[in-house]
């Protein structure tokens, strides 16, 4: 069994919020400083391929129900630049499936309320029921909460190839042994 542990350079090297792409063990590997957190990745996005280390790191972003958003500086997410699959920096994991998750569409249309009174009495258009019960975002959409419905992020069906990266002596060491 061959070295599984290297020294890929100094910590000052790295400085808060930024990235390095190393070739270790034939292995292209990005190493990301995240307030003194090191967090390594391979650079290969297991959804096609894509240069993953190359791509936008951003925090993380939930919504635990509906208009309600918490952003996470100190946990963050990597976008593949090819497709835009976000993962999480520290376990790897997808947080979308872009090919198969999809909101559903309607056909919308502007009409003045004189047409829509008359089309209401010749019964080619109903009020929506109960629309006084319904709430309004900040971006003025209507929806109805629902005590059933679970916004969190969803875990997506890949996981990016993660690595320990550990500090000894102010160098950083990435293990790829498993």
């Amino acid at each position: 069994m061959g070295v599984a542990k290297y020294v890929i350079g100094k910590v000052d090297e790295i400085p808060d919020g930024c990235r390095r792409i190393v070739n270790v063990g034939g292995r292209e590997i990005g190493v990301f400083n995240v307030s003194g957190n090191y967090y390594a990745l391979r650079n290969r996005c297991p959804h096609q391929g894509g240069p993953l280390c190359r791509g936008q790191q951003l925090g993380s972003l939930s919504a635990p129900k509906p208009g309600k958003y918490i952003f996470d500086p100190n946990r963050m997410t990597l976008r593949c630049p090819w497709h835009q699959w976000e993962f999480d920096l520290e376990t790897g994991q997808s947080w979308y499936d872009p090919g198969g998750v999809r909101a559903r569409t309607y056909k919308t249309e502007v009409a003045s309320g004189s047409e829509l009174l008359a089309a209401s009495h010749q019964g080619e258009f109903r009020p929506m029921p109960g629309l006084a019960d319904k709430v309004t975002d900040q971006l003025g959409s209507v929806f109805r909460p629902d005590e059933h419905c679970n916004l969190a992020k969803q875990p997506g069906p890949y996981v990016a190839e993660t690595y320990s990266v550990s500090v000894e002596d102010d160098y950083l060491i990435i293990d790829t042994g498993r």
